[in-house]
């Protein structure tokens, strides 16, 4: 009898549990807010037109050098003396380094001597082989070493000549990376010879805006080292390959200033003023819901809030030009975002 009692108060008590915990999930669901989905949202909107589309355009770049080259030896051999020095300016042929040529001029010595010899052994067998003294075949044999030892003896003349290393182009000597006493090994750098008469302007420029550039066309400059310099560049080059950023790179080329203010490697900013005026369809920024890779207006169809994948070409300012997705005449939503989702009812204010 105690033990149907005891089982009889542990059903009670689990009893009691249940009936406490379903009170306290109706209690709890009770206060949870549930969102009406059917219920429209009140956004505002508005209403794509084709407009005129006038904007200034800038794109930052870096100066280049025209002519930049590495000054190197064609042979091995110890330097012995360098002519310039890191900023010397040079012209075109002008002595820059001396390589020893002791060893190649004792050779050049020796070379003459056995073509003096050689020449007068010539000489002696053409007489006796017209007198059938010898064989012609002497004679012949004499003849090709006289013109292997000329070939030598030009083939010194060259590498003699090279010993002495010139200026191939106007310019002045940015780096010095050897010293009076070391070896030259054959294309190894010893100077770096810089002509920054002329430069080259590169820029990176989207897909979207190739066509603000045209071949052998000029364009401002504006150099950030010195704003109030004004200069010119021509583009001479329209890359047909983009990088990773789906970029196209944009050369110009043009004349430094006298004085020769503008460096290698400076930066500086092409200038558009924005005169080539063109129609398309222009958004606020804020509209465009997404990231930027995959950007995504709400278009308003048969009352409902529905996302659009858009192209985006470019920003200005606060705005943004769409170049796909929306047409003229449909209605976005520029305002009213809190709970809003694809499909959502909604009502224009």
């Amino acid at each position: 009898m105690k033990k149907i009692i005891n089982i009889l108060i542990l059903l009670a008590l689990v009893a009691i549990v249940v009936v406490q915990l379903l009170s306290n999930k109706k209690t709890s669901e009770n206060r949870v807010y549930h969102y009406d989905k059917q219920k429209a949202i009140i956004v505002n909107t508005q209403t794509i037109a084709i407009a005129d589309i006038n904007s200034k355009h800038e794109f930052t770049g870096t100066f280049d050098a025209n002519k930049d080259a590495k000054i190197n030896a064609d042979f091995g051999g110890k330097i012995t003396r360098f002519y310039v020095d890191e900023g010397s300016k040079v012209r075109k042929g002008q002595t820059l380094i001396k390589l020893d040529d002791v060893l190649l001029k004792l050779q050049l010595k020796a070379t003459n001597v056995q073509i003096s010899g050689l020449e007068a052994d010539e000489k002696r067998y053409i007489i006796l082989t017209e007198a059938d003294a010898i064989q012609g075949m002497k004679l012949e044999k004499t003849q090709m070493t006289l013109e292997g030892a000329r070939i030598q003896r030009s083939t010194l003349l060259e590498k003699i000549k090279k010993t002495t290393i010139r200026a191939p182009f106007n310019g002045i000597v940015t780096m010095k990376m050897s010293e009076v006493g070391s070896f030259a090994a054959p294309g190894m750098p010893l100077l770096m010879l810089t002509d920054i008469t002329a430069l080259k302007f590169k820029i990176n420029v989207s897909e979207n805006n190739l066509d603000l550039f045209e071949m052998n066309e000029a364009y401002p400059i504006q150099i950030d080292a010195y704003p109030n310099v004004k200069i010119e560049g021509v583009v001479t080059s329209i890359g047909s390959k983009g990088n990773m950023g789906n970029s196209f790179p944009v050369i110009f080329e043009m004349k430094n200033t006298p004085d020769s203010k503008i460096k290698s490697k400076m930066f500086g900013k092409v200038l558009l003023d924005g005169s080539k005026v063109k129609q398309g369809i222009s958004i606020p920024a804020a509209t465009i819901v997404g990231s930027d890779m995959q950007p995504k207006v709400y278009v308003i169809k048969n009352g409902k809030a529905v996302l659009q994948p858009v192209k985006v070409s470019r920003r200005i300012g606060n705005r943004v030009i769409i170049a796909d997705g929306i047409k003229e005449g449909d209605q976005i939503v520029t305002t009213g975002f809190i709970n809003l989702f694809d499909g959502a009812n909604v009502k224009v204010k």
